[in-house]
């Protein structure tokens, strides 16, 4: 799929699906900051969740911390307890698999949860770590010079952005 043609909106509208699919009672949201905080924010109501959901951030625990620093997103927000939930973590764009490894170990500085699945709404490829979506929207190919990432207006319609790197 070419990545200039990806419907935002309708991609959402497969990933609620999938949640729907993969949510059992009980389930936990947590989203990754910022584009799986959006995420989460949108499915907590479109699936009339009526606990919180919450925010993670990759920031404390990035392999690359030294260069990239602290960044001006979200700080990790989980109001509930960890330990033997089972979540669903959601993220916008699965590439290497680094943030998603950072975020795992910032998810377990709070508890150990009884289970974590994966959710995304695109998947990149060019995976560096063993890690994989347990549901995503679509799969596209970028050259690895780009980023593609989700954005919000101010209704709160999702796009991608396609940048360089």
């Amino acid at each position: 799929m070419n990545p200039l043609s990806l419907n935002a909106e309708a991609l959402y509208l497969e990933l609620v699906e999938g949640v729907r699919a993969l949510f059992q009672p009980g389930m936990r949201l947590i989203g990754v900051t910022s584009g799986g905080v959006w995420l989460a924010e949108r499915l907590q109501r479109d699936l009339h969740l009526t606990q919180s959901y919450g925010v993670i951030s990759s920031a404390m625990h990035r392999d690359d911390f030294a260069r990239r620093g602290m960044t001006a997103a979200a700080q990790t927000q989980i109001d509930f307890d960890v330990n033997e939930a089972h979540i669903i973590l959601l993220d916008d764009v699965l590439f290497t698999g680094r943030t998603i490894r950072a975020v795992m170990n910032e998810l377990f500085d709070f508890g150990r949860p009884a289970s974590v699945k994966l959710v995304v709404l695109v998947d990149r490829g060019g995976r560096e770590l063993p890690i994989q979506a347990d549901f995503f929207a679509t799969r596209v190919a970028l050259p690895a010079t780009q980023s593609l990432a989700l954005a919000r207006d101010e209704a709160g319609a999702f796009s991608f952005n396609v940048e360089a790197r």
